[in-house]
C-alpha cells in the first residue's frame, strides 16, 4: 500500500474527505522527522516506537577497488520498534 492508497482507505472509514486526510498524514510525518532530527522519540502506544540510534562506524571496502579499506563513519538513523498490538496483529 502507498501513500495514496493509505489516504483513500482512511477517507472511506472515517467519511472525511482525503484532501484533510492527507494534511494530517503530511503533518504527522513532519512532526516525527522534527522529534527525532531533536534526538526525542515519539512513541504510538500499541502500535509502536519511532526513534533514533547510532550506528558505530567501521572498517569497510571500497567496491571499485576491492583491495582498498575504507573507514565508514558511525551516523544516526531512524528505527522503528513495533508496540504490542502491532506484533500481536501481524502473528
Amino acid at each position: 500500500m502507498n501513500k495514496k492508497e493509505l489516504i483513500n482507505v482512511i477517507a472511506e472509514r472515517t467519511h472525511a474527505d482525503r484532501g484533510t486526510i492527507a494534511v494530517a498524514l503530511d503533518s504527522m510525518e513532519a512532526v516525527v522527522i522534527e522529534e527525532l532530527k531533536k534526538g526525542g522519540q515519539v512513541n504510538l502506544t500499541g502500535f509502536g516506537i519511532f526513534h533514533t540510534a547510532v550506528r558505530k562506524g567501521r572498517a569497510g571496502v571500497n567496491p571499485r577497488k576491492p583491495n582498498e579499506k575504507i573507514q565508514i563513519p558511525p551516523v544516526r538513523v531512524a528505527k522503528f520498534r513495533p508496540g504490542k498490538t502491532l506484533k500481536e496483529s501481524v502473528k
